[in-house]
């Protein structure tokens, strides 16, 4: 089906940073997938996880036990807030499994009426019934109506609007920490923590989205771990595979207590070839070192693309993000420089509000990132003249 406007070009191997293209071009992955591919292409700890698993099992079901999922589960339980994880395959399913999980919650406490949940304006939160209604963007609704009810929508940042549209209805909160197809938009730190505030106040759960934004994008292993607020449940994906489909919704023994069996399930979600695969991106993400290191590309990145704003006034007009996940917005169309970039030989995303994302993987160092600003310096040049 032609859902997607594809660009000319197909890749046929990748090594690190670099894919490269069936007529033999190089180029500089600074997309990594839509932010998928943590370790690169052909990481060798990653392949290794992959084939060995696969040399011994691929899947069985959920209805067995799995001991790599389970592996992965008390990781994810010991380096994050939560005390139980769900598994699927995708973004989009991990959002749902949080929202079928908030929902359950209340009904659970004799609460059914509290089904509905606050979002913002600019989010995105997936491409199902479910998740295009909880996000806020009229073209992915647009031939999909009615739209699936429960959402209410306030402006990103708004404290005032969230407190004045929440209702003996509402069941919680859920706000990606950085609105990735949005525009690269971080939330302040001060937004989220007064989000758990009121949520405790009036007995709301709070959900971070953490598709785009987890696993180490921004430097810490989960981008709300730069505010301080702990939240009730958080969605997973992208990076969490490397490049393999895999998704998770987490959350404390409180949240979850209405999912037991029969509420909720997956046929392939956390099936052993996906849970080796995730397992080995945490080896590699856990090691000592490893965001610290995320953190010091991200701000090299920054100091370099802020330069570049500074140079280049009418065409780039800001940049912003957090560890390897940034935005320029543009004041030019940001689908040009997308595709100039490309003549270049660099990939990068273009997102809402007019914005470029830089989402580089993870083990990408300071070459590749000098490289890739030198493109971009080179695109500034030709729109600028």
């Amino acid at each position: 089906m032609p859902s997607y406007g594809r660009t000319d070009i197909a890749f046929e191997k990748g090594e690190g940073p670099y894919l490269y293209s069936s007529d033999g071009r190089k180029y500089l992955d600074f997309g990594a997938g839509i932010a998928v591919t943590a370790l690169g292409h052909n990481h060798p700890h990653l392949v290794k996880a992959l084939t060995d698993q696969a040399n011994a099992l691929w899947h069985t079901s959920n209805l067995y036990h799995i001991p790599q999922q389970q592996r992965l589960a008390d990781r994810l339980v010991e380096t994050s807030f939560a005390d139980r994880v769900f598994f699927c395959n995708s973004g989009a399913e991990a959002v749902e499994a949080s929202i079928k999980l908030i929902r359950k919650y209340h009904s659970t406490n004799g609460n059914p009426e509290r089904y509905r949940l606050i979002a913002f304006e600019g989010s995105f939160h997936g491409r199902t019934l479910a998740t295009i209604a909880a996000g806020a963007n009229d073209a992915h609704r647009a031939g999909f109506g009615p739209a699936v009810d429960g959402f209410d929508h306030v402006a990103f940042g708004n404290m005032n609007e969230v407190r004045n549209i929440a209702s003996e209805e509402t069941a919680g909160v859920m706000i990606e920490p950085i609105q990735g197809e949005g525009g690269i938009r971080p939330a302040d730190h001060q937004f989220l923590r007064d989000l758990r505030t009121f949520c405790d106040e009036v007995g709301l759960l709070l959900m971070f989205d953490e598709v785009q934004t987890g696993v180490g994008r921004t430097g810490r292993l989960w981008a709300h771990q730069w505010s301080g607020v702990t939240p009730d449940v958080i969605s997973s994906a992208k990076g969490l595979g490397g490049g393999f489909p895999i998704g998770a919704c987490l959350a404390t023994a409180e949240a979850s207590k209405g999912i037991i069996p029969g509420t909720h399930g997956s046929t392939f979600g956390g099936n052993p070839l996906a849970a080796a695969c995730a397992n080995a991106v945490l080896d590699v993400v856990l090691e000592d070192g490893f965001l610290e290191r995320v953190i010091k590309m991200g701000e090299l990145i920054e100091k370099e693309l802020t330069n570049l704003v500074l140079q280049y006034p009418k065409v780039i007009k800001s940049v912003r993000g957090e560890g390897m996940m940034w935005g320029l917005k543009c004041e030019v169309p940001n689908s040009e420089i997308v595709a100039k970039a490309l003549d270049y030989g660099l990939l990068t995303v273009p997102a809402g509000d007019n914005v470029v994302r830089f989402l580089p993987p993870l083990i990408a160092d300071e070459s590749h990132v000098r490289e890739a600003v030198v493109i971009i310096e080179h695109c500034a040049q030709e729109f600028a003249t």
